[in-house]
């Protein structure tokens, strides 16, 4: 007769449970000193597709004329005029030792060309540009330590810095104290949440070390991946919130279980198998949701959001391991030490039976009044998503820094001082022709188009090797600085944009009209603007692919794991309605500016960045179903022990609504703590999936679910013939006896 996986107590079982421990501290051990600089190798960057043709256009300029956007910009400034003695002889020789540098692609600066686009009108300040070679690690790296080298005073001058690559090496530096802070706030108050809901400092103890397991696990696997792909910093972030956030939901549920069974009567054998058959079912379900819904992010080509599904997938396949093999463990090796040291024991209530516990009661009153309780929750969700018919898309830049920030002080002054020029601007390639077909552009075709370009709508400025354009005429002649835009690869123009933000739809739009004039042959229009809207075309062409693949494999693993058609279709529709809230939500605080007061300056140009909606949707979404399975895994069970829909939904409300209530007031004070950081983008996620989750474990599951579920009656239970199978019992025992409440 096969036996039962960690079926009894005795000494084989004991000797299993310790092999698992050890096993597992050495695999977490070996983990963790695998992953032991792991922040360095990941990259802050990952918002646009690699094969994106503003990316080729960049890397094109880079690679054949020496010239494109500058990665990092120093500006010098000094009390008297930069074209004073000192001062030159200072940023001359500040200019050499960069060129000198074999990382250092090309370096322009004012004292090596002295344009007035590189020096402001009164001499005070003049600019330093540099481009790095190679990828963006080798760029962090080498912006690093440009900064590190090269900022402060020299002589007369005192020298920042901005640009793409000193925004990236300030995020990380904050992304890195985020987390440490964070981490200092959540862990105490997680605790104090655990040893209040489990009962005792032992039972509190084992989520944390699942989620410690999970996270580790996870780290390792981000850091093999990252030798072989690119992976996102921010997914380190996200995960290793998530990967505590799961271990408390799965501990949660199988330890309370556990004592549910043991209270009925139960050996602490037969316990441990009912726990693992009956909710340890639950948690490979709820498992396979969360993952499903993460791995969707695959199918978009961002780095950031494949990073986020490597990271995510593993972390939730992690905490599901961990939950059903390290817990089991530990409870056996625990015994009846289990409940010791509870140090809230004089707080709490005598048990209450089911019929008259709070969620029980709150069921029931719910059910009373279905029809109320759905208009009055559909009408407040309608309401907080408004905002979002409002949304502006755009992409976040050195505004998701705090504005204490050396980085974002010098970008702001730079705004101020010169304008668009180094920052904003378009960049139009007219690559060489292929061999055999006709030579580079004549000059009459390349003043057409450039006149052609200086005619469009929000354009200032033309600059090419043919002169300067503005209004769609010639405005002056090519002088000496003009030979830049020629070369072996061909011609490039710079559009330099009127003065709205490029990163906002005026710049998406720009950027498509660019593309649109036409052009004497191919072209590539590179710069901020395109880069959005690449992003956004790729994530508009490829969400309703993700949004499908998720909603179906979604329905698929709640038909099969409540063998209903019209529950999965209610946990899809109550599921959309959430996410719906939550954007608005995030539209009025992040956009809007809504509760500054709270958050701090955190509209970050008045703008939603147009990779957060798909973020957000496939993680609360997992989140989302995780709660739906705790729920329904007991309403089923108890319908299928022949209580009727009211009864079982009541029953299956009190038996899980102190779970998934902790388990979601756990995560987001988890994520929560992300929104003390000084950085916009993990103050979005962090408020955004705290929010969520409280919004989906009181509105949603505690009052539109037994609203809708009492509304529906006997129709929850329809299942065509053909997958009706043999609905077995899974759990033995008589109904709990309830007031009488006949199904619809």
């Amino acid at each position: 007769m096969r036996q039962e996986p960690f079926g009894g107590f005795d000494r084989r079982s004991l000797r299993r449970a310790r092999l698992v421990v050890a096993l597992t501290c050495l695999l977490g051990c070996l983990a963790c000193w695998y992953a032991l600089g792991l922040a360095r190798l990941l990259s802050p960057g990952g918002w646009t597709p690699p094969s994106a043709d503003s990316v080729r256009a960049e890397a094109l300029l880079a690679s054949e004329f020496h010239a494109g956007p500058p990665q990092l910009i120093l500006l010098a400034t000094t009390p008297d005029s930069v074209d004073a003695p000192q001062a030159t002889a200072a940023g001359r020789d500040l200019t050499r030792r960069l060129a000198e540098d074999h990382r250092v692609a090309w370096v322009n600066s004012y004292w090596q060309h002295p344009l007035p686009s590189l020096r402001t009108e009164d001499r005070h300040s003049a600019l330093v540009l540099i481009r790095f070679r190679g990828g963006e690690r080798a760029t962090r790296d080498a912006a690093g330590d440009v900064i590190d080298r090269f900022t402060g005073t020299r002589g007369p001058l005192r020298v920042s810095a901005s640009g793409a690559a000193a925004v990236m090496d300030e995020t990380e530096r904050l992304s890195e104290e985020g987390m440490r802070f964070a981490e200092f706030v959540a862990v105490p108050l997680v605790l104090l949440i655990l040893l209040w809901v489990l009962g005792s400092v032992t039972a509190a103890l084992l989520p944390v070390v699942v989620g410690v397991v999970a996270v580790a696990a996870t780290t390792a696997v981000l850091r093999l991946l990252s030798t072989v792909t690119e992976v996102s910093l921010f997914a380190l972030n996200i995960t290793t919130a998530l990967g505590f956030g799961l271990a408390v939901d799965f501990s949660l549920l199988l330890v309370s279980r556990y004592r549910e069974e043991l209270a009925g009567g139960s050996g602490a054998d037969r316990a441990l198998r009912r726990t693992l058959r009956g909710a340890g079912r639950t948690v490979v379900f709820s498992a396979a949701t969360i993952a499903a819904s993460l791995c969707a992010l695959l199918l978009f080509p961002l780095p950031l959001l494949r990073s986020l599904a490597y990271g995510g997938a593993t972390v939730v396949c992690a905490s599901a391991a961990g939950a059903l093999t390290v817990l089991p463990a530990l409870l056996i090796l625990l015994g009846d030490r289990l409940d010791r040291w509870d140090v809230f024991a004089g707080l709490r209530r005598p048990h209450h039976t089911v019929s008259s516990g709070a969620w029980f009661r709150l069921a029931r009153t719910v059910m009373r009044r279905p029809v109320l309780v759905t208009v009055g929750a559909l009408a407040l969700l309608v309401l907080l998503a408004a905002p979002v018919t409002h949304v502006r898309f755009g992409m976040y830049d050195d505004r998701i820094l705090p504005p204490s920030s050396p980085v974002a002080e010098t970008s702001q002054r730079l705004r101020a001082d010169f304008g668009s020029e180094w920052v904003d601007a378009a960049s139009v390639v007219l690559p060489a022709p292929a061999a055999g077909r006709p030579g580079a552009v004549p000059d009459p075709v390349l003043d057409a188009y450039a006149r052609r370009l200086a005619l469009m709508p929000g354009v200032r400025r033309v600059d090419a090797r043919t002169g300067t354009y503005r209004d769609g005429r010639r405005s002056a002649a090519p002088d000496a600085s003009s030979a830049r835009f020629a070369g072996p690869g061909g011609t490039w123009l710079s559009v330099i944009p009127e003065g709205t933000d490029p990163l906002s739809p005026h710049g998406s739009r720009l950027a498509a009209g660019l593309r649109a004039v036409p052009a004497p042959g191919p072209v590539l229009v590179g710069g901020p603007g395109a880069r959005l809207a690449d992003t956004e075309q790729v994530l508009a062409g490829r969400l309703p692919l993700v949004v499908g693949v998720t909603v179906l494999a979604a329905f698929a693993l709640l038909l099969a794991f409540t063998r209903s058609v019209l529950i999965p279709v209610k946990a899809l529709l109550l599921n959309a309605l959430g996410l719906a809230a939550t954007s608005g939500v995030l539209v009025a605080v992040f956009q809007q500016g809504h509760l500054a007061p709270l958050l701090g300056d955190v509209t970050a140009g008045g703008i939603t960045d147009v990779v957060v909606p798909s973020l957000m949707f496939c993680v609360t979404f997992g989140l989302s179903m995780d709660y739906e399975v705790f729920l329904l895994s007991r309403i089923v069970e108890e319908h299928r022990r022949g209580s009727d829909t009211a009864t079982a939904v009541a029953i299956g409300l009190q038996r899980t609504g102190r779970l998934f209530t902790s388990a979601a007031l756990v995560f987001a004070t988890v994520t929560a703590a992300l929104a003390l950081s000084s950085l916009v983008l993990l103050k979005l996620i962090g408020v955004g999936l705290a929010f969520a989750v409280l919004l989906d474990c009181t509105v949603i599951r505690a009052l539109l679910v037994p609203a809708v579920m009492r509304l529906a009656g006997r129709a929850n239970w329809w299942m065509p013939r053909f997958g009706r199978g043999k609905n077995r019992p899974v759990s033995s025992g008589t109904p709990i006896p309830a007031a009488p409440m006949e199904d619809s």
